[in-house]
């Protein structure tokens, strides 16, 4: 038989190595993703930020387009991101179909399921498309809506529209809508630049309209007109933390903590985080902080 030493030394090193295995686990560095616009910056670095307050190591990619980043997840190059429920059903999964917010959520959430990438709590944050006008010619055009701003440019075939570099190409971009609000673009009508310049050219009234998001802050800081999409051509986009299934399998207490942060972020507050940013020119390791030393999250 084996002497009690060596049985108490073996159960002493059994019990070291499964916490040393639990604490691998827990410690494993977890690679957050992020696109490459201010509200994208804001939460990878709120979501680093309050990760790192609960012990993970953590790694930090941003400033990525869809596309790669949706790569990065498949790939296993990351492990959790912010996604927008709208882009995965369109842009990734090709449905076409029109679906409620809800409907949209479900069915993200099986499809992506399928190859081990889990949907967690949507924010109350619906950050979609938009166009918007120069407030101040939106008002004295009387323009409110998407189809009023086409009868202006049947009329003045010269407009220019200002997009980012991806809106163009998406399956979810300017051509369906071209289709659904019956009008075409030239290439001369077209300015492509980076998302943060077609607010300035906006306000600057450098071009007639331009695509934003909802949830933008410049918005209401440049006097902007937000037109009503008055078809319904633009998806609900429900910000969403999405994580690989085999982190959340090793790593169990993840998933509330990531609910618990989603619960926190709204319509309202990722506005004035985004103003901060893009107008006040704070810092986004600033904005996020604060907001989650506001909100409780972190001490």
């Amino acid at each position: 038989m084996m002497p009690r030493w060596m049985r108490l030394f073996g159960a002493a090193a059994l019990a070291l190595g499964v916490m040393a295995t639990s604490a691998a686990a827990q410690a494993a560095t977890l690679t957050i993703g992020g696109k490459n616009f201010t509200e994208q910056l804001i939460l990878s670095e709120m979501t680093a930020q309050y990760l790192r307050s609960k012990g993970y190591d953590v790694e930090l990619k941003n400033g990525l387009g869809s596309v790669v980043m949706r790569q990065g997840m498949e790939s296993q190059q990351l492990d959790v991101v912010w996604e927008y429920t709208g882009t995965s059903l369109i842009v990734y999964n090709k449905v076409t179909e029109k679906l409620d917010p809800q409907q949209t959520y479900e069915r993200v959430k099986e499809l992506d399921g399928r190859i081990g990438l889990v949907w967690l709590n949507p924010a109350a944050l619906n950050n979609t498309y938009a166009f918007a006008m120069p407030g101040k010619i939106a008002r004295e055009e009387g323009i409110d809506t998407v189809s009023q701003l086409i009868d202006k440019f049947r009329s003045n075939p010269k407009m220019q529209f200002a997009f980012d570099m991806e809106f163009v190409g998406r399956s979810d971009g300017l051509e369906p809508m071209e289709q659904l609000y019956d009008f075409h673009l030239a290439r001369s009508n077209i300015k492509q630049m980076d998302p943060g310049l077609v607010y300035t050219a906006l306000r600057n009234e450098q071009i007639d309209a331009g695509l934003v998001y909802t949830s933008d802050g410049r918005n209401k800081g440049f006097d902007l007109k937000v037109l009503a999409d008055d078809k319904g051509f633009f998806p609900a986009y429900a910000a969403t933390p999405v994580v690989r299934k085999e982190v959340l399998d090793a790593n169990p207490a993840l998933a509330d903590e990531l609910n618990a942060l989603s619960a926190k972020i709204n319509d309202e507050n990722m506005r004035d985080m985004n103003a901060q940013v893009d107008i006040d020119h704070r810092a986004v390791s600033r904005v996020a902080s604060e907001f989650l030393k506001q909100e409780g999250l972190v001490p």
